[in-house]
C-alpha cells in the first residue's frame, strides 16, 4: 500500500554573499536559487557517514562538491550522486570519472524514479526542497533507510525533540523509525548559513507495527484535523469506545493531538480499528 505524507516545506536562510557584484555572479545566483551550502568539516562528514553506515547502493541527493559522496564511497557504499546545478555536476562527474564507487547524474533528485533493489539516501540536502526529499524517501518502497543533513529545527521537529509529533512522523511510524543525530553548526558549510544543521535518520522497520495501513492512516488524519482542539474531541466524532482506548494508551482525553506519542497512536489503533 502506497502511504501519502503530506507536509509542509521549511525554506532556507542564509547569509547574504558580499561581493562587489552583489551577490549577483552566476555562482551566487546559483547558490541562494538551490540552497548550496557545502559541507567543509571533515568531523561533520565523519558523522554523516557513522549515522548512515553506508553499505550497497546509496543515493546522494545535491552532492555539490563532493566532499560527501568521496567519503561514503570510502566507506564502501556505491554512490550514486543526483546533482542539478550543471556546473558543479560536470566538475564532480570529471573528477571521479575514474572511480567505479561513483557515478554523478545531472538530474533534480525529486524526479528521479526509485530503485528496485534496496538502497540508502544520504545526503547534505538543500532547506528550501527538505520536505520534497523526505516525502520521496518516505514514498520509495524500496528504501532501507535515509540519512540527511536538515535544519536543525527540522529535524528536533520531525524527530519529537519538542515533546510535540508532526503529522508526517505520526502517519508514517508504523514504517519508519525517527531519529534526532548529532548537531553540525553552521560554521562546517561555506557559504555560513544563519542556522544550525542535524543529522535526521528515518530507518524502515522490518515489520510493519499495523496490519492496515488505510485505517490508521485515517484515524491519524481524523485526529489531526483538530475538531475540538483535543484528541478525545477528534476521535470522538467517528470512533466508538474512545475513552478506554485512550486511556489504554496513557493519553488524557485533553491531551492536544500533536502531544501523543506515535506509539500511543499505535495502541488507540489496536483498539479503535482492529
Amino acid at each position: 500500500m502506497a502511504q501519502n505524507y503530506a507536509h509542509g516545506n521549511h525554506s532556507h536562510t542564509q547569509k547574504k554573499v558580499r561581493n562587489r557584484g552583489g551577490g549577483r555572479t552566476p555562482v551566487d545566483r546559483a547558490r541562494r536559487t538551490l540552497s548550496q551550502n557545502f559541507l567543509v568539516d571533515r568531523h561533520a562528514i565523519d558523522l554523516m557517514v557513522k549515522a548512515a553506515g553506508p553499505r550497497g547502493l546509496v543515493l546522494e541527493p545535491g552532492p555539490g562538491e563532493g566532499a560527501l559522496t568521496l567519503a561514503l564511497a570510502e566507506a564502501g557504499a556505491q554512490v550514486v550522486g543526483y546533482e542539478v546545478d550543471p556546473r558543479l555536476a560536470g566538475r564532480l562527474a570529471s573528477r571521479t570519472s575514474r572511480d567505479p564507487r561513483i557515478d554523478i547524474v545531472r538530474r533534480d533528485f525529486t524526479t528521479v524514479r526509485a530503485p528496485r533493489e534496496p538502497f540508502a539516501v544520504v545526503g547534505n540536502i538543500p532547506y528550501s526542497i527538505t520536505s520534497k526529499i523526505v516525502d520521496w524517501c518516505l514514498r520509495a518502497p524500496a528504501l532501507t533507510s535515509a540519512t540527511l543533513l536538515t535544519q536543525r529545527e527540522y529535524a528536533r521537529k520531525r524527530a519529537g525533540d519538542y515533546g510535540r509529533w508532526s503529522l508526517v512522523t505520526v502517519e508514517s511510524w508504523p514504517w519508519f523509525g525517527w531519529r534526532l543525530g548529532d548537531t553540525v553548526g553552521r560554521e562546517s558549510f561555506r557559504p555560513v548559513p544563519s542556522v544550525d544543521s542535524a543529522i535526521l535518520r528515518i530507518q524502515r522497520r522490518t515489520e510493519p507495527l499495523v496490519s492496515d495501513g488505510r485505517s490508521y492512516q485515517e484515524l491519524v488524519e481524523l485526529g489531526f484535523g483538530g475538531v475540538g482542539g483535543s484528541v478525545r474531541a477528534s476521535l470522538g466524532t467517528r470512533y466508538d469506545g474512545v475513552d478506554t482506548a485512550l486511556a489504554a494508551a496513557g493519553v488524557a482525553g485533553d491531551t492536544v493531538v500533536s502531544h501523543v506519542h506515535p506509539d500511543q497512536w499505535i495502541t488507540l489503533w489496536e483498539r479503535l480499528c482492529r
